[in-house]
């Protein structure tokens, strides 16, 4: 049975930082790409950042609203994902979803995601 489970979230002030874990279980970590998604009360869900990895190379992508304060790594010995999060705004806050494709690389699609996690609430004040 796989599991995702996120870990990490809380609140905090806006200039504040989160690292949000997403460990995996039951499957081959190392053979799937990982996303995190967010989404905001009455929003739609949004792709936030991803990374693929292959024996030489480690590839990430952020969206445009988190590039620069957001960095995603992973640990394939402790099949974990991370997310840090550095000057949080407001408008980040959201409830995080951690995802896992089978097929590389990521994408910032959610239907192409076979695994969640259940999600760890992030809450900016300003």
């Amino acid at each position: 049975q796989v599991q995702l489970v996120e870990s990490g979230g809380g609140l905090v002030q806006a200039g504040g930082s989160l690292r949000l874990s997403c460990a995996a279980s039951g499957l081959t970590f190392s053979r799937y790409a990982m996303g995190w998604f967010r989404q905001a009360p009455g929003k739609e869900r949004e792709f936030v950042a991803g990374i693929s990895w292959t024996v030489t190379v480690v590839s990430t992508y952020y969206e445009d609203f988190v590039k620069g304060r957001f960095t995603i790594s992973r640990d394939n010995a402790k099949n974990t994902v991370y997310l840090q999060m550095n000057s949080l705004k407001p408008e980040d806050t959201a409830v995080y979803y951690c995802a896992a494709r089978a097929k590389a690389p990521y994408s910032p699609r959610g239907g192409e995601y076979q695994y969640w996690g259940q999600g760890t609430q992030v809450t900016v004040s300003s």
